[in-house]
């Protein structure tokens, strides 16, 4: 990245609040950082590890001090809920909104993988990969909407998908499918309240540097067999895919609702069909 010209920032978010599910770290982090630079007040969820997610929250707050946003930076928090539970889920919703009076922006990003064959992968662990990555991505939204719906202005979702919402995945069947239907949930909220002031898009990243690529990102040889396969040649940095988040999020994409913006370096592109080998 250090390679690539410096860029201002814009600050399209201020006097927004902002949830971000799965934000202790990865593209999740990235957001909340993201967001707070562009003067949004955050909420940033995590599962696990408290310390991480306290992380976040000390660059979220410098990075709001040094854009500017004292006040905002005072009321950025952390939150606890697993997504996949959702009593959990709208505890979580609920508190956010008791401590803030509002939210605008609703980013459903925590989510899990596990691999195993398909014939063999045990149903339990397909309804744990989608307790969070779906239901619980629906769950939050529900009660997002709720708020949005019971007061002036209505508000924006932006959901985490994957290149792997069109392009299959095997060995990873829960996660597949839990991004399919990530990207058809976008699409029927988005319709259904698009008279409503309510925004619904996603964003689905491509091979990025995140711990949930840890089997490849620190491995030289491993990670060149992935960018092999990326068109622009080379693996994504999350502040990339946090940008795509905070466009979405601000009124710069006032008129885009439905849409799942692929960011992820030409890979569903299919490149390796670059080469005409099939005709």
């Amino acid at each position: 990245m250090s390679d690539r010209p410096a860029t201002t920032i814009p600050s399209r978010l201020s006097g927004r609040h902002a949830l971000i599910t799965g934000a202790s770290r990865g593209i999740g982090s990235a957001v909340a950082v993201r967001y707070a630079t562009e003067g949004a007040v955050v909420a940033i969820n995590y599962s696990g590890s408290e310390g991480a997610a306290k992380e976040t929250l000390d660059r979220a707050r410098d990075a709001s001090g040094k854009a500017g946003f004292t006040e905002a930076a005072s009321r950025h928090r952390i939150i606890q809920a697993d997504v996949g539970d959702e009593r959990a889920a709208l505890a979580m919703v609920d508190d956010v909104l008791t401590d803030w009076g509002r939210l605008d922006i609703l980013v459903n990003n925590a989510g899990i993988q596990s691999e195993a064959e398909s014939h063999a992968y045990t149903i339990a662990e397909f309804r744990r990969i989608l307790n969070v990555n779906l239901t619980g991505a629906l769950v939050c939204s529900q009660a997002a909407i709720r708020h949005f719906l019971s007061r002036p202005g209505g508000g924006t979702i932006v959901n985490c998908s994957s290149v792997h919402q069109m392009i299959p995945k095997p060995g990873f069947i829960a996660y597949s499918i839990s991004k399919g239907g990530l990207g058809n949930m976008t699409r029927t909220l988005a319709l259904e309240y698009a008279d409503k002031g309510i925004r619904v898009n996603a964003v689905a990243p491509g091979a990025i540097l995140t711990d949930i690529n840890n089997a490849w990102r620190n491995d030289d040889d491993a990670r060149e067999g992935v960018e092999s396969h990326i068109p622009m040649g080379r693996a994504g940095d999350p502040a990339e895919i946090a940008s795509v988040f905070a466009f979405l999020a601000s009124d710069d994409a006032s008129y885009i609702t439905g849409q799942t913006i692929y960011a992820c370096g030409g890979l569903t592109l299919f490149g390796d069909f670059k080469s005409n080998w099939a005709s």
